[in-house]
């Protein structure tokens, strides 16, 4: 191993092995994006350190920011990142902690985000939409592009693709959930699928509310064509 690469290495053991900054690479395991001010209680610091920890954090490439409105949202840097936390927690014996979500139940089943699906309804949705092959891999920007097999199946629901990515805006992108700290499909297409789930009564909206319900009918559909429970 070259010199360059010992300090390289050293630099980035480094940055793991500061307690604080640990404890926010161990929350984030579990795939759940977070804010600074949750990565600060977690750590037990300061807005201002823990800022200047999560800094450190991106310049040894452990951890990425997502800029979403006004929010940031932290997440690890990739699933290589990953696998050396979980290869250090076998070594010290350590468990992690589970996400629990604070978001009222009604809310965090599903609802809107804007003019798409969200919760954990959502969530899945895009989930089973990448697993199926309906999305390509996302993009630097979390962008995606539809597939040709997601153009075809896209449109038998009736969603005409190329008029949808046509529309003066985000095609389709992943959209981090406010309850599950996790993607949903954001953009036009996820407004064109939520359309499509309210034209056929997969959903209904509930009044003076983002919350929607779903159907019996919605159940079936979604189980059948997606994979996709509830």
């Amino acid at each position: 191993m070259g010199a360059e690469k010992d300090r390289t290495v050293s630099s980035i053991a480094s940055a793991i092995g500061e307690p604080a900054r640990a404890r926010m690479l161990y929350c984030l395991m579990d795939g759940h994006a977070r804010t600074s001010t949750e990565l600060a209680v977690i750590a037990d610091v300061s807005a201002s350190t823990a800022s200047a920890h999560l800094n450190r954090l991106k310049q040894a490439r452990l951890a990425k920011v997502l800029v979403q409105g006004k929010h940031r949202y932290y997440s690890l840097a990739g699933s290589n990142v990953a696998s050396v936390l979980e290869g250090l927690s076998g070594l010290a014996g350590t468990a992690r902690n589970e996400f629990v979500p604070n978001t009222p139940q009604y809310l965090r089943a599903a609802r809107t985000c804007y003019d798409h699906l969200a919760g954990v309804l959502g969530v899945r949705l895009h989930d089973r939409l990448c697993a199926m092959g309906w999305l390509s891999a996302p993009s630097r920007d979390n962008s995606y592009q539809v597939t040709p097999k997601g153009n075809k199946m896209l449109a038998s629901l009736g969603v005409d693709v190329d008029q949808t990515r046509a529309l003066r805006r985000r095609f389709a992108f992943g959209c981090v959930d406010w309850s599950e700290r996790r993607f949903h499909l954001g953009g036009a297409l996820g407004a064109a699928l939520l359309q499509v789930a309210l034209k056929n009564k997969w959903v209904t909206r509930e009044l003076d509310s983002r919350a929607v319900s779903l159907t019996s009918l919605g159940r079936k559909e979604l189980s059948d064509r997606f994979g996709v429970s509830l």
